[in-house]
C-alpha cells in the first residue's frame, strides 16, 4: 500500500491499546499519531512465504447507539495461530469520524520482540445496498510499539448515523475484517532458493550496481545460452577470462543453492580491491561488457548475438523548408537514454526524443549548393531491437549549482509499452512497419539514495509471468506487481492532516528510490528470448570444472559444519624451516600457514595421530618427538617445551584443551627428528632441564643472505666458545673460523638483535628453550665494503624495506613493470 491515498485518510496506529485489555474504558483518552514512515517499508521490504493464512470476520453490533463508551472491542478471532480483534472509537477518535483498528488482542502477554505482519482489510456493511459497503485495506508489522494499526478516519459519522444510507439499521452496524497473516522469515534464515527458486549475488563493498545488471542479463536465457557458448578452454582462468568469468557466473545462479560470488568477474575486468568498492557508472559498465562479448563472439557459432538482441537504428535527419534538400545520417545504439525532467512518462520521454528543433535565423542549416536555409532537426527511428533497455537520465549536471543532482521526479512506465502508437509517429519513413513494437517490462533497476551514493537492486520478471522477484545482492523475494512499478515512479509522497478538523498543512516527502533502468523484450520475440537453457548448452570442460569446485565448496562447508568435531594440527619440520627462512620469512622460525596440516578427531588418541604422522613422513613413531609452540610476551612464537608421556596418552582434543590458552581451534607442534651422520634416523636424546634447544641461522654479508643451518641442545652451564666448531660444521667453515653470534630477540615494533658474549653460559646470556642465535663470520677492517655488514644491520633492513611496483610505461610489448625497493624510517 502507499503511503498516501486519495479517496481516505492516512492509517494511522491506535496509541492507547498498547496496555490495554477489553475492559478499559476508563483509561485516559490520547491523540492518534500518524504511523511512521518506516514501519510500512521495513515490513513491505522482508520477504514473506507464500500461501499466508487468511480468515474473514463478522462483528454484528446491536444497540449502537446506545454505546457509552469511549471505544468498543470485538471478541477475538485466530488467523494464523494469532488472536486479532477489532476496535472502534463509536463516537470517533478525536475527529468526527468512526474509527476502527485491527488489534494484537493479547499483545500484553506476549513474550519480548514479538512481532508478526498481516495484510487486512476493515469495512462497515451497507445492509440495504451491499455494493455500498466501505471497505478499506492496508497492511502492517505489529509489534509491542504498535500493536493496533487502522484508520482514525474512517466514514463520517453524519454518514454512519443516518439510517437511511444503511449502514446503521435497527441500530445494528455490522463490521468485517478478512486478515491474512504473513509470516516474516528472519533474513539469518531466509533460503532465497528455497523461497523464490533463484539466489542472489554477494556485494563485495560497492558492486550492487553490478549484481542488478548481472541477474537482469542473466534473466535472458537467449543472452545466457550465447555465453555459454562462446568458446572457453580447460587451460584458462576465469580471473583473466571474461567469457569463462561470466559462465561460470551463469552457472552458478543456475545451479547453485547458495548467493554466488563476483570475484572473478571483476578480476577479469582488471578491478582490484579498491575498485570493487567503488561505485561505477551502471550504463558504462553495460556498454563495456557488450563490447568485450561482442568482440569475443566474433568468428564463434555465437557471433552476432550482441546486436540481434539489444541493437536498434535510428535516423537522424536535416530538413530544409523552403528547397527540396534533406540531410539523413543512421546510426545505431544498445540502449536508449531518455529525460526525466519534464516528462511525466516513458511515451513524454520518446515524444521529447523526436521532438523536432526548427533551425532559423542566426541558427539556420548550411544546405549544400543552397547555403543558408531554414530547415527542421530531429531524430526517428527506423528499428527497435528486440530487447530495450532504456536508461533513465536520473543524474543531471545543474549549471545554477554547478554539481551534479539527482532527478527524483515522479516517473512512470507501464507494463506494456507501445511504440507503434499514434500511426508509429516515433518511426521513419523507412521503418519495417510489418513488425511490431509492442513491448513488455521484463527489468526495473532501482537506484535508492542520493547523487554521492545508495544502494541498486532489480525487479525482474523471469518468464515475463505476473510474478515479479526482486535482486537485492544475495537475496530474492518475490514481490507484488505494485512493488516493481508504481512505487519505483519516484517523487512525492504526501501524508494528510491527522486531524481533519483542523487546517494543517500537509507533510510531504521525497521518496528517494526510483527506477533509473527499464528493460523490456518485445512481444513477437518474447519466445526466443526466453527460451530454455540446461546442461547440454555448457561446455563440457566448464561442467567439470565447476561441479568440481562446488564439491570443493560443499566439502568446506561440510567441514565447517563438523569443525566442533575435529581439531587442526600443524606440524612444523627442520624442512620448513629451511624452505622458508631467507625466502618466505626473516624473522621467528616458521609460517605455520605453510606447514603440514592434519585435521584429527578430537576422540582419536595421540598415538593414533603419530601414526598418521609416521605414514605421512615415513618417520617411525618411536623416533618422533613433539614440541608445543608458545607465543612469548614480546610476540614471537617458539617452540616452548616437548609433549609430556602423560599427554601424549591423551586425546588430540584433551591435549589441545589443555595446552591452548587462547582456545582457537588448532594445534601447534614441532616434530623434532634426529639424524646420524648417514641420515639414518635416531631416537630423539634424552632431554634434561639442565639441556636447552637452540635454533641456527647463518648471515653472509657479502650475498645479503640468511639461512636456517639447523638446531642442537647445549648445556644451559656451557658457554658459546664451546660449540664454535660445530657451529662451523653446519656452516661448512673451517673448524677454527672465527665467528660472531647474535640472538634474534624480537622484531616488532623494532628489531633487537643482540651481540652474544661468547665467554658466558648459555644461562647468564638467558637463553631457554626455542632460541635463535644468528651467526656470521667474524667482522673484518674490510667490513664498509658490505651494505649491512652484520646481522642486526640486515634484519632491520629486512624489517624496513617495502617493495613498489610502478605501472605505466608503455612499451611496443605492452606495459613496463618497475620493482623498486623503498626504505623506509
Amino acid at each position: 500500500m502507499s503511503w498516501q491515498r486519495k479517496d481516505e485518510e492516512m492509517l494511522v496506529p491506535h496509541p492507547e491499546f498498547n496496555n490495554s485489555n477489553n475492559n478499559n474504558d476508563a483509561i485516559a483518552p490520547m491523540e492518534a499519531t500518524v504511523g511512521r514512515q518506516e514501519t510500512v517499508s521495513t515490513a513491505e521490504n522482508r520477504p514473506i512465504i507464500e500461501d499466508p493464512p487468511t480468515s474473514k470476520f463478522t462483528w454484528t453490533i446491536e444497540h449502537f447507539s446506545r454505546l457509552n463508551v469511549r471505544k468498543h472491542y470485538s471478541e477475538y478471532f485466530i488467523v494464523g495461530g494469532y488472536k486479532w480483534r477489532i476496535l472502534v472509537f463509536p463516537k470517533g477518535n478525536n475527529v468526527d469520524q468512526l474509527s476502527m483498528y485491527l488489534d494484537v488482542a493479547d499483545s500484553s502477554i506476549l513474550p519480548y520482540g514479538w512481532s508478526r505482519y498481516a495484510h487486512f482489510s476493515l469495512a462497515i456493511v451497507n445492509q440495504i445496498h451491499p455494493k455500498y459497503t466501505i471497505r478499506k485495506e492496508t497492511q502492517h508489522q505489529f509489534n509491542a510499539r504498535e500493536s493496533d494499526w487502522g484508520f482514525t478516519s474512517f466514514m463520517p459519522l453524519l454518514d454512519l448515523y443516518d439510517s437511511a444510507k444503511g449502514y446503521l439499521v435497527n441500530d445494528t452496524l455490522v463490521v468485517e475484517a478478512e486478515v491474512t497473516v504473513q509470516r516474516v522469515l528472519d533474513y539469518w534464515t531466509y533460503d532465497s532458493k528455497k523461497e523464490t527458486g533463484f539466489v542472489g549475488l554477494k556485494n563485495q563493498g560497492a558492486t550492487c550496481y553490478m549484481n542488478s545488471l548481472l541477474q537482469t542479463l542473466y534473466h535472458m536465457p537467449y543472452f545466457r545460452k550465447a555465453v555459454y557458448h562462446m568458446p572457453t578452454t580447460e587451460n584458462d582462468a576465469p580471473s583473466n577470462s571474461i567469457p569463462l568469468a561470466l559462465q561460470s557466473l551463469f552457472y552458478k545462479l543456475q545451479y547453485s543453492d547458495t548467493s554466488v560470488s563476483t570475484k572473478d568477474l571483476t578480476k577479469s575486468f582488471g578491478w582490484d580491491t579498491y575498485d570493487s568498492f567503488m561505485q561505477h557508472d551502471v550504463q558504462e559498465l553495460n556498454r563495456v561488457l557488450c563490447e568485450k562479448l561482442e568482440d569475443k563472439m566474433k568468428g564463434t557459432a555465437v557471433e552476432g548475438t550482441i546486436q540481434q538482441l539489444f541493437e536498434g537504428h535510428h535516423m537522424n535527419y536535416i530538413e530544409c523548408i523552403n528547397v527540396d534538400y534533406k540531410s539523413t545520417r543512421k546510426e545505431s545504439f544498445y540502449d536508449l537514454q531518455l529525460d526525466v525532467k519534464g516528462c511525466r512518462d516513458v511515451y513524454a520521454s520518446f515524444d521529447k526524443y523526436v521532438e523536432v528543433e526548427k533551425l532559423e535565423g542566426d541558427n539556420k542549416y548550411h544546405a549544400e549548393n543552397y547555403g543558408l536555409q531554414e530547415a527542421q532537426k530531429g531524430v526517428l527511428f527506423i528499428d527497435f531491437p528486440p530487447v530495450l533497455q532504456l536508461q533513465l537520465k536520473r543524474f543531471e549536471y545543474d549549471f545554477m549549482r554547478d554539481m551534479m543532482v539527482k532527478i527524483n521526479d515522479r516517473y512512470e512506465f507501464p507494463l506494456q509499452l507501445d511504440l507503434d502508437r499514434e500511426s508509429g509517429r516515433y518511426l521513419s519513413p523507412d521503418a519495417d512497419r510489418s513488425v511490431r513494437n509492442l513491448y513488455t517490462l521484463h527489468s526495473v533497476l532501482v537506484h535508492s539514495g542520493g547523487v554521492h551514493g545508495g544502494h541498486y537492486y532489480a525487479f525482474i520478471r523471469p518468464t515475463l509471468s505476473d510474478q515479479w522477484y526482486k535482486f537485492d545482492d544475495e537475496r530474492v523475494t518475490k514481490e507484488e506487481t505494485k512493488r516493481a512499478l508504481e512505487e519505483q515512479y519516484g517523487g512525492e509522497e504526501e501524508l494528510p492532516q491527522t486531524n481533519p478538523g483542523f487546517n494543517n498543512t500537509p507533510f510531504k516527502f521525497t521518496k528517494y528510490s526510483n527506477a533509473y533502468m527499464l528493460v523490456y523484450v518485445r512481444e513477437s520475440d518474447k519466445d526466443k528470448i526466453i527460451c530454455n537453457v540446461d546442461e547440454k548448452d555448457i561446455a563440457e570442460h566448464l561442467r567439470v570444472r565447476l561441479k568440481k569446485e562446488q564439491e570443493e565448496k560443499e566439502q568446506k562447508r561440510k567441514e565447517k559444519a563438523e569443525a566442533h568435531l575435529y581439531t587442526i594440527i600443524k606440524v612444523a619440520r627442520d624442512e620448513d624451516l629451511t624452505n622458508q627462512i631467507g625466502k618466505d620469512i626473516y624473522f621467528d622460525l616458521v609460517d605455520h600457514e605453510k606447514v603440514r596440516t592434519f585435521r584429527i578427531q578430537k576422540q582419536i588418541s595421540f598415538t593414533s595421530f603419530k601414526e598418521d604422522v609416521a605414514k605421512e613422513f615415513g618417520i617411525p613413531v618411536q623416533f618422533q618427538r613433539f614440541w608445543l609452540w608458545a607465543k612469548r610476551q614480546n610476540h614471537t612464537y617458539r617452540p616452548n617445551r616437548p609433549l609430556t608421556t602423560l599427554e601424549e596418552s591423551q586425546s588430540v582434543g584433551y591435549l589441545r584443551e589443555s595446552s591452548n590458552k587462547a582456545h582457537v581451534a588448532e594445534l601447534k607442534l614441532f616434530l623434532e627428528v634426529e639424524n646420524g651422520p648417514d641420515l639414518r634416523v635416531l631416537p630423539p636424546p634424552e632431554k634434561t632441564k639442565e639441556d636447552i634447544l637452540l635454533f641456527f641461522k647463518l648471515y653472509d654479508p657479502e650475498k645479503e643472505e640468511l639461512r636456517y643451518v639447523g638446531r642442537s641442545f647445549v648445556r644451559a652451564s656451557g658457554k658459546p666458545s664451546e660449540i664454535i666448531t660445530k657451529l662451523n660444521a653446519m656452516a661448512g667453515f673451517p673448524p677454527n673460523e672465527e665467528i660472531d653470534l647474535f640472538e634474534e630477540i624480537k622484531f616488532e615494533p623494532n628489531v633487537m638483535c643482540e651481540l652474544i658474549e661468547k665467554r658466558i653460559s648459555f644461562r647468564a646470556s638467558q637463553l631457554e628453550d626455542g632460541d635463535i642465535i644468528c651467526f656470521q663470520k667474524a667482522l673484518t677492517s674490510d667490513e664498509e665494503m658490505y651494505r649491512y655488514p652484520d646481522v642486526p644491520s640486515f634484519l632491520e633492513y629486512v624489517h624496513n624495506r617495502q617493495s613498489c611496483i610502478f605501472r605505466g610505461l608503455c612499451t611496443t610489448e605492452g606495459y613496463l613493470n618497475i620493482d623498486l625497493e623503498v626504505l623506509c624510517s
